[in-house]
């Protein structure tokens, strides 16, 4: 193996080791979130998207890259969230085909709820994660990457 195929291997294992990370922390975060606000981490996504709004709505093609969906799978999800009252959409004033999604007061208050459990999810596995020597480097990472509030 020459030297440009070791590094081929590295980033190889580098990827497989940040999926492995991802994949423990999804998991986790959808067991949580689905057993204490009967949300998915998609739909968490998206509530968390629109509450950073700030008041403001979004357009369904900044959903669909928030949440790393199709534009088809965007619409779906979002009609399952109106539907059970946690966001609502609005036509653009400007542009007819433009339309926005904001937060009702239902979806905030999920939100609200079901943050500090995504919050306390994610910190434990990354915890947890920090103890096992092969992602332990990912952690550190992320760690590093990321300024701490205080």
């Amino acid at each position: 193996m020459g030297i440009a195929d070791d590094a081929v291997e590295v980033r190889a294992q580098g990827w497989r080791t940040l999926a492995a990370l991802h994949g423990l922390i999804e998991s986790e975060l959808e067991r949580a979130l689905g057993a204490s606000a009967d949300l998915s981490v998609v739909e968490y996504t998206v509530l968390d998207a629109l509450n950073r709004q700030d008041g403001w709505h979004m357009r369904m093609q900044q959903l669909a890259r928030a949440t790393a969906l199709s534009p088809s799978a965007t619409t779906r999800l979002v009609n399952r969230l109106e539907d059970r009252g946690l966001l609502t959409r609005i036509l653009c004033a400007d542009d007819r085909r433009g339309i926005y999604t904001e937060l009702t007061p239902a979806g905030r208050a999920l939100y609200e709820e079901a943050c500090p459990i995504h919050d306390e999810t994610l910190e434990r596995v990354l915890a947890e994660a920090a103890g096992q020597p092969e992602l332990a480097p990912v952690v550190d990472a992320l760690h590093s990457a990321v300024p701490v509030a205080g």
